[in-house]
Formats: C-alpha cells, sequence, structure tokens
C-alpha cells in the first residue's frame, strides 16, 4: 500500500506539470540580443515587459575578442552597443521581443540611432539559430512591405558572435543617472520617434481592426465562438471547422478581422485543432503565461481583438520548432479567391507559388 501510494503521488506530480495539449514541461530561460543604439535607451523597454528576467547593456557582433566602452565608443572596433535580453518563453515569445525592439529604433537609419552616429550604434538583431533568423528575417520582411517606412530597413540580422558585458556603470542606467538618462533620451531625439513618430505610423496601419462591443459580440458571435474568444474555452478536438481545412487562403480573427495565420504555414499535428508553425502576421500575436491545473502554457491571443485563440508549442516542425494550436472557432477563413474582395489583397502573392499539400 506504501508504495502503491507513492506511485501515486509521484503521477499525479507529474500530471500536474504537463500540458493537455502535448506534454510540454515548464519553459527554460532563454537569451536574445539585439543592437539598438545607445543601449541605456534600449534596456527600460525590456525590463518593463512581462516574461522578461533581466536586461544587461554590452557589445558584440565584433570580431575583437575583448570589448571596453572605450574602445567601441571610439568606432575602432566592429562591435555594436547591444542588450542582452533574458526571458521565460512561457511568458513572452520570440517574436513579440523583435517587434518590441523594431519600436524603440528608426529601423532606416543606416549611419547610427539619432544623435548617435558610428557603426557601434547601428541596428541588428542578432540570431542563434535558424528559428531565431527566420522570425527576424520574416519581421523585418513584413516591416519593409508594411509601407510605414517610405526609405529601406537598414536594420541587419546577424548572426550572434560572443557578447562582451558593459560596465557596471552602464548597467542600469536609466535608474542610476535617471536624470541625465532622461535628458539624453529627450535630446537625442530618441523620445519624440517612440512616442510620436511610432504611433503614428502604426495607428495608419491598423486598417481599423478593434474589438466591438460585448453586446455587438453576443449578437455576432455563435454561443461556442463566443465562449472561445471571451472566456478562454476550448472547442471539440476533430470536431471543428477548420481542422482539416486544406484550402489556401489565411485566417483572420473572427472578432477583429485582423490578419493572423496562412494555409501555407498550417500542417497536420494530429491534435484535431488547426495547427501553424508560425503566424502571418506576429505583431497581430500576443503571448501570455497560461497558469492551470495541468501546469504552465502559453496562450495566444490577438492584439486588436484581445481574442483567446489557444496556445502555442515547442513541439511544432523542424523550420521553426513551433506549433500554434489554434481553435476554428476563434478564426475566420478567408479563401484566395475572396482575398481581394474582402480587403486583404496584399496577401495574394503568398499565393503565387503552388501550395504543397500535406
Amino acid at each position: 500500500m506504501v508504495r502503491f501510494h507513492r506511485t501515486a503521488v509521484l503521477l499525479s506530480g507529474i500530471l500536474m506539470i504537463f500540458s493537455i495539449y502535448g506534454g510540454e514541461l515548464m519553459a527554460e530561460e532563454r537569451k536574445a540580443v539585439f543592437g539598438g543604439g545607445c543601449f541605456w535607451c534600449m534596456e527600460p523597454p525590456f525590463e518593463q515587459l512581462e516574461g522578461v528576467i533581466s536586461v544587461r547593456a554590452g557589445y558584440t557582433g565584433g570580431t575583437e575578442e575583448d570589448a571596453t566602452y572605450g574602445k567601441v565608443s571610439s568606432g575602432k572596433t566592429d562591435h555594436y552597443e547591444a542588450v542582452e535580453v533574458i526571458y521565460d518563453p512561457a511568458k513572452v515569445g520570440y517574436a513579440e521581443l523583435v517587434e518590441l525592439f523594431w519600436r524603440q529604433i528608426d529601423p532606416t537609419d543606416a549611419g547610427g540611432q539619432f544623435t548617435d552616429r558610428g557603426s557601434q550604434y547601428k541596428t541588428a538583431i542578432f540570431y542563434q539559430n535558424k528559428a531565431e533568423r527566420d522570425i527576424a528575417e520574416a519581421s523585418k520582411q513584413r516591416l519593409q512591405n508594411s509601407g510605414i517606412f517610405d526609405r529601406p530597413i537598414m536594420t541587419r540580422i546577424v548572426e550572434l558572435q560572443p557578447f562582451y558585458v558593459a560596465e557596471e556603470y552602464h548597467q542600469d542606467y536609466f535608474r542610476k543617472n535617471y536624470s541625465h538618462y532622461s535628458a539624453y533620451r529627450k535630446g537625442s531625439g530618441r523620445q519624440y520617434f517612440v512616442e510620436t513618430v511610432w504611433p503614428g505610423k502604426l495607428e495608419r496601419q491598423n486598417d481599423g481592426y478593434k474589438k466591438p462591443s460585448d453586446a455587438e459580440l453576443r449578437q455576432k458571435l455563435s454561443k461556442l465562438q463566443y465562449k472561445v474568444t471571451q472566456k478562454e474555452g476550448t472547442e471539440p478536438a476533430f470536431n471543428n471547422e477548420y481542422w482539416d481545412n486544406k484550402e489556401q487562403g489565411i485566417y483572420v480573427d473572427i472578432v477583429s478581422g485582423e490578419p493572423l495565420f496562412s494555409s501555407r504555414d498550417k500542417f497536420k499535428s494530429g491534435t484535431g485543432w488547426p495547427s501553424f508553425d508560425r503566424p502571418l502576421e506576429p505583431e497581430n500575436i500576443v503571448e501570455k503565461q497560461d497558469r492551470g491545473f495541468f501546469g504552465v502554457r502559453t496562450e495566444v491571443r490577438s492584439r486588436h481583438g484581445d481574442s483567446h485563440l489557444g496556445h502555442v508549442f515547442d513541439d511544432g516542425p523542424p523550420d521553426t520548432g513551433l506549433r500554434y494550436c489554434i481553435n476554428s472557432a476563434a478564426l475566420r477563413f478567408v479563401p484566395v479567391e475572396r482575398l481581394e474582395e474582402e480587403g486583404y489583397g496584399k496577401y495574394l502573392e503568398l499565393f503565387a507559388v503552388p501550395e504543397e499539400q500535406p
């Protein structure tokens, strides 16, 4: 009886930390590195993001075997000023970090950032593996295609080299010397760009995606659609509209209409829900920690509609390693032949090459 009791307790503990969507253990910490000009200004936005554990200022991207502020700031090395972000992927995704990075910089500046000129102040995303590189390159291409900026995006996407931690007085400079930091951030022009230029450009690109009132949603949505999107419900596996859909087209939020996923990124996962290895528009995806009886999962929501969509896991196809497990009830499918008519014509180019069926 004692042995049986211990075994039962052990099994119960194991079940508590596994996910009902495929047995995912609690995620480990990960690292992301970005060069966005002055590292004083790049620490605060990441530190304020939920899911980020720590941020360190430093230098990377160069061939020299050491880096100091004196060497790098002189412009005599090929290092960048950069920040190393340690984050919990159960709370925030790499794609969300990339999107936050864009919104702190002028990505069209080829000579530095704002009043800081020189190669050490240029911008770059430093990837560690193919999945990160693909996410960064796709995000950069979307930004270029969006028309938000009328000049080329000059931010480089390069493989991460050794990261050298900056001197202690540079770490959390915005806390240690707040007055000087605030004056510098404002005087450099970064504050105006981040707080005025970026929001203005994004608003013009919003295309009117927004969440209707609750009364409108109750009238517009079916009971299941409302339960899934507004109450974090889950529809039955293998008994939903799109789990086996093989048509070409895109999937948009049933609430707001914002584009979320493409049929070109859909794959058979065997779970009974629509599964994708990447979002069509990562900026429209918000990831949040979901703590429940069965452990920790990463919830996926739409940015503008704030709809519960499903969850994302790290057991997807090799290309990205991700599996976005999404409820059909949170989606509306727009076939290729209706993209232009429904205002999604810019995605027609995705289907110019014949799609291979899974």
